[in-house]
């Protein structure tokens, strides 16, 4: 994922949390906040200890990382993401990591239109 398209400082975090919409289904919770200032989306990533062991979690960061980079395209420009995976994650393909994601992503009204 590019450096401009990540969400890294606490306070960037924080903002999503509070004034940001959020919307789950079983493997991911997605933070989502319209942003004015931005061109693109930035988006960060949180895997709770809970989930896994550092490998395992550091695997789901890097799956999701590439699923966003792949469907960039996809997912609508001036929104901050914040992405919790869940435990069910840990267990789940890429493809199958894929849709669960983009689900998430639809739920929270984050994915371009077909129009768009």
């Amino acid at each position: 994922m590019q450096k401009e398209l990540r969400l890294a400082k606490r306070e960037d975090f924080n903002k999503v949390y509070r004034f940001g919409k959020s919307n789950a289904n079983f493997q991911f919770v997605v933070y989502s906040l319209p942003q004015s200032k931005i061109e693109k989306f930035r988006a960060g990533i949180s895997v709770s200890k809970k989930v896994g062991n550092a490998v395992v979690r550091n695997r789901i960061r890097r799956v999701v990382k590439e699923i966003l980079r792949l469907n960039a395209d996809k997912i609508k420009p001036r929104f901050d993401l914040v992405i919790i995976a869940r435990k069910p994650a840990a267990d789940m393909e890429y493809r199958e990591m894929e849709k669960s994601l983009l689900h998430a992503l639809k739920r929270a009204s984050a994915l371009r239109s077909k129009t768009e």
